[in-house]
């Protein structure tokens, strides 16, 4: 049987042109939603779905909206899908409430769902693979304020509002400042897990704020963000990200960034294809995956440290052992 080479970073910002020239041509077609190209973890989930895809010999139909995190796009995104009829779709909603109608939408096209990163409000799916949001918060925040003493001036820079991530994310952070009475919280203002308006952030917090210690960013790109701003004002703080990216592993060994949350994308991306295209072969599933945090340090990234590429999916057994509840 004939493989075709993936070709992953050619790919262009909607990916449904890229499907016949993407995967194999000979196995069921997973659509995969995701929120943007602008933050790096959606590429590692991307990767994910693509490698468990090839293995299982299967094909993946990527959908990403042009303009990050549009509610309008995805919903365009999803009449689109609709009409097309993939064997099934891997789910990331921009926004887990307004998708819901979405979703729906789905369901009533009898197109199996399987629900990751997100939690969806609503809708039938044939899995959920996630990690521990608040979790991640807590125990990145605490590995901060560790690092701190247990005191100091904070700041949170948070995600995108109202999104689920970032109200447990930010639920974590701020339970880690209330068990360290010395710390201070001076500031908890949105980047949209966006770099460049987490920069801008970071440089107003400081044109307000003369001592800061250290920096909570809801999602490794912000935490880049706030790295440079605090560079470009010749001023030093802890930082800390969350998601387990290239980019936040490579700052992690430069020093530059204190630790990342691990997120696992490309285990979302590599089991939510697995679970989507064993239920479409009526092969058993796990219904709920929720990854355990892992806080990576200077002390522990070399297991992180691996290129995309060379990665490789969990098995099914493997699977079981990774959070399922």
């Amino acid at each position: 049987m004939r493989h075709r080479k993936l070709g992953y970073l050619a790919l262009p910002l909607l990916m449904v042109a890229a499907l016949t020239t993407q995967a194999r041509a000979d196995g069921e077609t997973i659509a995969v939603f995701t929120k943007n190209q602008t933050n790096p973890y959606f590429q590692t989930v991307r990767v994910g779905a693509d490698v468990a895809a090839k293995t299982m010999n299967a094909k993946t139909l990527h959908y990403i909206p042009t303009k990050p995190d549009s509610i309008p796009e995805q919903l365009s995104q999803i009449e689109d899908v609709v009409v097309k009829k993939p064997s099934s779709i891997v789910f990331i909603p921009v926004d887990y409430k307004a998708m819901v109608p979405g979703v729906e939408k789905i369901n009533e096209a009898k197109i199996p769902v399987v629900n990751i990163t997100d939690r969806s409000a609503g809708g039938k799916f044939v899995s959920f693979i996630g990690a521990d949001d608040y979790s991640l918060g807590l125990e990145t925040a605490r590995y901060l304020l560790k690092t701190l003493g247990g005191k100091g001036n904070i700041v949170i820079i948070e995600g995108v509002k109202g999104s689920l991530t970032n109200v447990d994310r930010i639920r974590g952070f701020n339970d880690a400042i209330k068990e360290n009475p010395g710390a201070k919280l001076l500031a908890s203002q949105p980047g949209n897990y966006q770099r460049l308006q987490a920069l801008q952030v970071m440089e107003n917090l400081m044109q307000s704020n003369s001592q800061i210690d250290g920096v909570l960013a809801a999602n490794d790109a912000m935490a880049v963000g706030a790295i440079e701003a605090l560079d470009g004002a010749n001023r030093k703080a802890q930082v800390i990200g969350i998601n387990g990216t290239k980019e936040a592993i490579d700052a992690i060994k430069s020093g530059k960034l204190l630790a990342s949350g691990d997120y696992n994308g490309f285990a979302q991306g590599c089991l939510g294809t697995m679970m989507a295209i064993r239920s479409l072969r009526d092969q058993p599933v796990i219904n709920e995956i929720v990854l355990k945090p892992t806080v990576i340090t200077k002390d522990n990234y070399k297991p992180f440290d691996v290129p995309l590429e060379q990665r490789s999916c969990p098995t099914f057994e493997e699977a079981g052992k990774l959070g399922s509840k």
